[in-house]
């Protein structure tokens, strides 16, 4: 097999980048480039195309994985797996870039968006509060609880603390299902109820919760769950 260096130049990943702009390459391409070349049998493309298949094609996926993770592949040392797992961090900051800072939350849409960098390249379960002003503008978001991969428990009596505490008008609460199943658990069902019980209880606008997987999302408000 031949190696990328004795590809006809119009095939090269760098070449054709230089040449016709990154948004002409694949996936492994561009990750191909990040670990300059492969091992004898294989090219940096081949390999990349190895990892993401296993990946499932999805970079989000691939997101999730570990330096040590990665290092099961031929030719990925340590360098070049901190240096694959960097890579993916940065799209994620970009996400976290593209939101304004007082972002306005009118749709369960917007809640998704907001939640989107901080939860979707989890592996385990958590469980955040938006906490929101009159104008149901963002305050601030808080980390509830931490879990498993099946699950994470909230103290409701902790949510309402870190809402009062906040000066909120209005909250969401939002957890990610690591499996990517989109519909809610009896708990989550429970935990909801309690939630939206406890907050009208002092006054505070219960807005929805979100359960959050992989590219989708579940929102009580929007299935008239609330």
């Amino acid at each position: 097999m031949k190696t990328i260096k004795e590809w006809a130049p119009e095939d090269r990943p760098r070449e054709r980048l230089l040449a016709n702009g990154a948004e002409t390459l694949s996936k492994a391409e561009l990750l191909a480039i990040l670990i300059g070349s492969g091992v004898p049998g294989k090219s940096a493309v081949d390999i990349m195309r190895t990892m993401l298949s296993d990946y499932g094609d999805s970079l989000m996926n691939l997101s999730k994985a570990s330096v040590k993770d990665l290092m099961r592949y031929d030719g990925i040392g340590e360098a070049r797996a901190v240096t694959i797992v960097a890579a993916c961090q940065l799209a994620n900051q970009r996400l976290k870039e593209d939101l304004p800072e007082r972002m306005l939350i009118k749709t369960s849409a917007d809640a998704f968006k907001y939640f989107r960098p901080k939860m979707q390249d989890l592996s385990v379960e958590e469980c955040h509060l938006l906490l929101l002003d009159q104008g149901m503008k963002v305050k601030n978001s808080v980390l509830l609880s931490r879990g498993g991969i099946a699950g994470t428990s909230v103290d409701v009596r902790c949510l309402l603390r870190e809402a009062l505490l906040g000066m909120a008008v209005g909250v969401v609460l939002c957890h990610n299902h690591p499996s990517g199943r989109t519909q809610p658990s009896r708990d989550d069902d429970n935990l909801t109820k309690k939630a939206a019980d406890a907050c009208k209880a002092v006054n505070i606008r219960f807005v929805d919760h979100i359960i959050f997987a992989g590219d989708n999302y579940y929102s009580y408000q929007e299935n008239g769950k609330l």
